[in-house]
């Protein structure tokens, strides 16, 4: 079974990384814990043992990821660049995807790997994150109301998720909690 994983990255530019961040520690120290942070997912996703492609917010950087498997992120909000994503990967033939950002400092080629094999015996896995939302979504068709008027980057994101799943009464396996680095206390409490 062929399977995907969609890797989420900005590039990595001062003053457009991890700004809730460096509001709180300035930008340079933001661009340095974003390309550590970045550096930890690029291990994780080599490790791991599906397909990868990289999605770069502005554009491909073949420093990171080569060109012939990336892409840029397409659409108005997290949510529709997303689901593009996911529809690529479909299109492409994938029957397992799974999309993880760059910001989780416990992200390993181990847990990506436990994600898909979830995805074997559920129809989508969740990590939920700490504060409220994820870190990694897998699904094995495409769940457009996932990704549509949802309320990115606060509390309630993984509530609406679990709900909607819940309704279309699909199945889900939940991964262990993990704590995403967003702000200076996400960053002293990992």
């Amino acid at each position: 079974m062929s399977e995907l994983l969609i890797v989420f990255v900005k590039n990595p530019e001062l003053g457009k990384v991890k700004t809730r961040l460096a509001k709180e520690i300035g930008d340079k120290e933001a661009l340095a814990v974003y390309q550590k942070l970045l550096q930890i997912t690029i291990e994780a996703a080599k490790g791991c043992r599906a397909d990868v492609r990289f999605y770069f917010s502005n554009s491909i950087d073949e420093n990171i990821w080569p060109g012939d498997q990336s892409k840029i992120q397409s659409g108005v909000d997290l949510g529709e660049k997303m689901k593009n994503a996911f529809q690529d990967g479909f299109s492409a033939g994938f029957e397992r995807i799974v999309i993880i950002g760059s910001d989780l400092p416990d992200i390993s080629a181990k847990l990506i790997d436990k994600s898909f094999q979830s995805l074997s015996l559920m129809d989508t896995v969740i990590g939920p994150a700490s504060d409220g939302g994820y870190y990694l979504l897998g699904i094995k068709k495409m769940i457009t109301e996932l990704f549509e008027n949802v309320n990115w980057s606060t509390r309630e994101v993984l509530e609406t998720t679990l709900e909607r799943l819940t309704k279309k009464k699909e199945s889900y396996f939940l991964l262990e909690t993990k704590n995403d680095i967003d702000t200076m206390e996400d960053l002293l409490n990992p």
